[in-house]
């Protein structure tokens, strides 16, 4: 049975290149991810994984975070006509509903709201949805209750022979 060994990029204590990278001439150039431009390998930040791969160091951009005060313009349309509603964008979709029935008229259980085309529940958050600063929401009135509002009005109103 024959034994082969494995090629060490690192050490415990220093990083060496591969014999390929070492033999070339300095001015060796990569793309970079990030930027799209071309950076000098000497630039390049490694790591070294758990499972032994090396890598480039990846920089993670923040997520941003938002204040009390601060607040995000909706534009919240209908099928006639829309509304641009100020509100945190820390807030849920039933807060924005509860803000839309003294726009509207529409109780808050009569509305839909649908954001990238999905409905959202009232008790989804606006930024961890991804709404931001002028995105577009639309308001459609919950067929469901439209109709039993009609079957009830019906209902009321006595037969005339």
């Amino acid at each position: 049975m024959m034994k082969l060994r494995s090629k060490r990029f690192c050490t415990a204590s220093t990083f060496r290149l591969p014999s390929f990278v070492t033999g070339c001439n300095k001015k060796i150039k990569v793309a970079d991810d990030h930027h799209n431009d071309i950076v000098p390998l000497s630039e390049i930040k490694w790591e070294l994984r758990p499972g032994g791969m090396l890598v480039q160091r990846r920089e993670i951009p923040a997520l941003p975070t938002f204040t009390r005060d601060q607040t995000i313009t909706v534009r919240v349309s209908t099928v006639s006509q829309f509304h641009d509603i100020s509100i945190q964008p820390t807030s849920t979709f039933g807060e924005l509903k509860m803000i839309l029935s003294m726009v509207t008229g529409l109780e808050a259980r009569e509305q839909r709201l649908l954001f990238k085309g999905k409905e959202r529940d009232d008790c989804e958050y606006l930024h961890m949805v991804g709404v931001g600063d002028k995105d577009k929401v639309l308001l459609l009135e919950d067929p469901a209750i439209t109709e039993r509002k009609l079957h009830g009005l019906a209902a009321s109103q006595p037969i005339s022979v």
